[in-house]
């Protein structure tokens, strides 16, 4: 018995890493159609949010169905708890990769995004799957020291999210108030969703240790190379 709930809890975890590659992979596909124009491919990123939203009902039920009948306690209660609350942050980055793509296919066949600042929503797409590669990383390996590098790396988002702004508040802006609404909306998705990988990587601190991440000194050593 005890065998058969030990590997429902390995499930649990090995579904967070799942949708943390689900969505990775949605936000770095949904710039691309973004940037290049492609519908079809903004469809895609619409249509397979489903499963994400899919494995999260999944993973609440048999988190659910654990706490009812197992009645866990001290760390495993953690694993399930935070478990539930990394499932909500993975599940609204999912939201924020789709709602790239919805924008994407709204302005087909154009784009919301003017030429001069493709480059910083390509690094700000780039970035954000990467974030959330290392969230999915930290989930697997519950290596603290990684889990609070992501807030350092975070860092690069917020100067790409106020480049942008810059751009924006720029008296030689010249593409309108339409364009200049999409850039906001792009910038805050992305924002977020880089916010969402930190505070997946936040609650495997506090799983492993029992301490929230800002009650422990960050690692000194740099980041890895290319986040």
């Amino acid at each position: 018995m005890r065998d058969a709930y030990h590997e429902e809890l390995d499930s649990i975890g090995d579904g967070l890493v799942e949708m943390a590659r689900l969505v990775g992979s949605a936000v770095g596909r949904a710039t691309t159609a973004m940037l290049d124009g492609d519908l079809k491919l903004a469809e895609d990123v619409i249509a397979a949010d489903e499963r994400v939203d899919d494995l999260q009902r999944e993973l609440e039920a048999r988190a659910i169905t654990l706490l009812a009948r197992q009645q866990p306690v001290a760390t495993d209660l953690r694993i399930v708890v935070t478990s539930l609350r990394m499932s909500a942050d993975l599940e609204r980055s999912g939201d924020l990769a789709q709602h790239v793509a919805k924008l994407a296919r709204l302005r087909f066949p154009g784009t919301a995004v003017p030429r001069d600042l493709h480059a910083t929503i390509l690094e700000m797409g780039q970035l954000a799957q990467r974030l959330m590669a290392k969230a999915a990383q930290v989930i697997i390996t519950k290596d603290v020291d990684l889990a609070l590098q992501l807030e350092r790396d975070d860092d690069a988002m917020d100067l790409l999210h106020r480049e942008l702004f810059q751009h924006l508040m720029d008296d030689r802006w010249k593409h309108g108030i339409e364009t200049a609404v999409d850039v906001t909306l792009l910038g805050r998705y992305y924002e977020r969703f880089a916010d969402h990988a930190v505070s997946v990587a936040r609650r495997v601190v506090y799983l492993v240790t029992g301490e929230h991440a800002d009650e422990i000194q960050p690692p000194v050593t740099p980041p890895v190379e290319g986040v």
